[in-house]
């Protein structure tokens, strides 16, 4: 009886001993068109990249005041940062091609041709090289950092790509949007080394890593799968909140951005090998998008607001439409 008295409190420890408590608590004016996607948190040097339509907005997260645009970012998607080398790097789906800029200055540096709608963008530390992920031609381009050449144009990925994300030991993960399939990219040999199924996943798009090296992704159908890319097995499925595109991992919690809901669903792992939802966040109807600062614990997601469908062609609605000058970025925190 004493025994298992001490499993509960032993669980209960493991559940309770760091659930904290996020709310918005400010929200970021950008204005301008209501058009934007990924999102890139520099924690180290306190700054905060959003994707802005055809600009990069770059915000002080010490002040929560935007301090520079990057222009000329065509279609942009993505932001990746190598704070070894002083060097940022914008994927421009619009030009098909990723954009190298000066992380003191802002300053465009030089522009590298890739694949056909680079979305996805990613730093590898461990090969110095820059990888976009390619949705239209469904490759990949690894560029060289320092140099910013390419050194492979075309990386078979047999999908569309989707969000990825590093280990620092050489590997890249990345979505595959419509084979429901995690792949694994080895960053030296420039190929993919291997894949495997994240069913019941429906169309992943956002991903996130865990210091242990597990994945995050979130799905159409509304579910977050946790998969071990080393076993090449899914561990979780987790119920989430509908229109996600975005996922981040902090301080030991996966943070899902449902911005079909206006809400972020929390994801702990509540027993050793097993995760649930532990919080729904009330956040803000189309921010679907996400990054954290591993440093404050803040999250930050792009919002706008929108108005009501329209008609369309054969009497069917429309899309909304981003009411002017509302584009926001959402703090979220503890």
């Amino acid at each position: 009886m004493k025994k298992s008295v001490l499993l509960l409190l032993a669980a209960a420890v493991f559940v309770f001993a760091a659930a904290p408590t996020y709310k918005v608590v400010n929200k970021i004016k950008i204005g301008g068109a209501g058009r934007w996607d990924y999102s890139f948190s520099d924690s180290a040097n306190h700054r905060l990249y959003v994707s802005h339509q055809a600009q990069v907005e770059v915000v002080d997260t010490a002040t929560d005041k935007v301090v520079g645009t990057i222009m000329g970012t065509n279609g942009v998607h993505g932001i990746a940062v190598a704070n070894d080398l002083g060097r940022g790097f914008i994927s421009d789906g619009g030009d098909n091609d990723v954009t190298v800029f000066d992380l003191k200055t802002l300053a465009v540096i030089t522009k590298v041709k890739t694949g056909q709608n680079p979305d996805s963008i990613i730093y590898e530390p461990v090969t110095h090289l820059v990888y976009t992920f390619n949705g239209r031609s469904s490759d990949a381009t690894a560029i060289d950092a320092k140099a910013g050449s390419v050194i492979a144009a075309s990386i078979p990925l047999g999908g569309k790509p989707e969000f990825a994300q590093v280990d620092g030991k050489g590997n890249i993960y990345a979505n595959v949007e419509d084979k429901n399939e995690i792949i694994v990219v080895n960053a030296k040999d420039k190929l993919v080394a291997r894949r495997y199924s994240i069913a019941p996943c429906d169309s992943p798009s956002g991903l996130a890593i865990d210091p242990k090296g597990r994945l995050y992704s979130v799905c159409e159908n509304k579910l977050m799968i946790v998969s071990d890319p080393a076993a090449g097995k899914v561990l979780a499925q987790v119920a989430i909140g509908a229109g996600d595109d975005g996922v981040a991992f902090d301080d030991g919690y996966a943070f899902a951005a449902n911005g079909g809901d206006g809400t972020i669903t929390m994801v702990g792992e509540t027993a050793p090998g097993k995760f649930e939802a532990v919080a729904t966040i009330t956040s803000q109807r189309s921010a679907r998008t996400i990054a954290s600062d591993q440093r404050t614990h803040k999250l930050y997601l792009p919002a706008a607001e929108f108005g009501p469908p329209t008609a369309g062609k054969d009497g069917k609605k429309a899309r909304p439409q981003a009411l002017p000058d509302s584009f926001t970025v959402l703090v979220v925190g503890r």
